[in-house]
């Protein structure tokens, strides 16, 4: 064999060598990767119905039958036992508002008033549901202090009252008082730096007829105890599940019954309101 046969042939060897190598490499690159495992099913069966579920639209109010119109706000306490479901930690009212909010499943508007006038930017609604604090730790590697960035999130737990506001109409087509909830806004306390309390401001405003499908889809644990139950945060909202008490009424100057009223003359004009309004019906009705 002379010299120049013998190269051909070990130039023929090394392409089929590196031909082997890259067909091994491409087998090895297309081989399936191993599935993950199916997360258990922590149930007896899938649940759908809640999930699934649709709202059916409002019915259309010509303004022409409206006859009579109050504008209310009232408070939600969820320490009081009928509001429990409202802290459940399963699904805490606020947790739904704000991890919808944050996907942009849900537009939240600012509380500079209560009209939905102003809907808050991504970057705004992180300033409200994040807190950004330096803190002093010691750094082991370097025997230095260092000062560390921290997000602290605002806990479902912190929010203890909600605020409504709605309006009650008299509707001359049904010949019905009638309610519609128009808005909901989380209430938080705020404290000054020895953590003494200060005041309470609601975090924002939610559109509650446009929040009605997210709401719908999310189961309320209710204090019954029958853990089958499919009711919904709509259906607790449309069936009126929770207690209240009254925070303001529509008037001409604008002002909370806290503003010239106090103790039990307060708790006494809350009543009083609640009573003219389910009177209201028997009223007009009567001859």
């Amino acid at each position: 064999m002379t010299i120049l046969s013998f190269r051909v042939v070990r130039l023929l060897g090394c392409l089929g060598g590196a031909l082997l190598v890259a067909q091994l490499a491409l087998a090895q690159r297309t081989d399936p990767v191993p599935d993950t495992p199916t997360p258990a099913l922590d149930d007896i069966t899938e649940r759908t119905v809640v999930a699934e579920h649709r709202v059916l639209k409002y019915q259309p109010i010509r303004e022409a039958d409206i006859l009579w119109e109050k504008r209310l706000w009232r408070v939600i306490d969820t320490r009081e036992k009928m509001n429990l479901p409202f802290v459940a930690p399963e699904s805490p009212l606020f947790t739904i508002f704000s991890e919808a909010a944050l996907d942009g499943d849900l537009t939240v508007y600012s509380t500079e008033d209560d009209h939905f006038s102003k809907p808050l930017s991504q970057e705004a609604l992180n300033g409200l549901l994040y807190k950004i604090d330096t803190v002093v730790v010691w750094n082991m590697d370097t025997d230095e202090e260092d000062i560390q960035v921290v997000r602290t999130d605002i806990n479902w737990e912190d929010v203890r009252r909600f605020r409504i506001k709605e309006s009650w109409f008299f509707d001359t087509n049904t010949g019905t008082l009638r309610v519609r909830i128009l808005g909901i806004a989380p209430l938080i306390d705020v404290r000054d730096e020895n953590g003494d309390f200060r005041f309470e401001k609601p975090l924002f405003w939610v559109h509650y007829p446009t929040a009605r499908p997210l709401l719908a889809g999310h189961k309320v644990i209710t204090p019954g105890g029958n853990y089958s139950t499919t009711t919904s945060w709509e259906d607790l909202f449309e069936m009126r599940y929770f207690a209240s008490s009254i925070l303001k009424e529509n008037n001409v100057q604008d002002l909370r019954l806290q503003d010239y009223l106090a103790g039990t003359d307060l708790l006494l004009q809350a009543e009083r309101i609640d009573d003219e309004l389910f009177n209201r019906e028997h009223d007009l009705w009567s001859w």
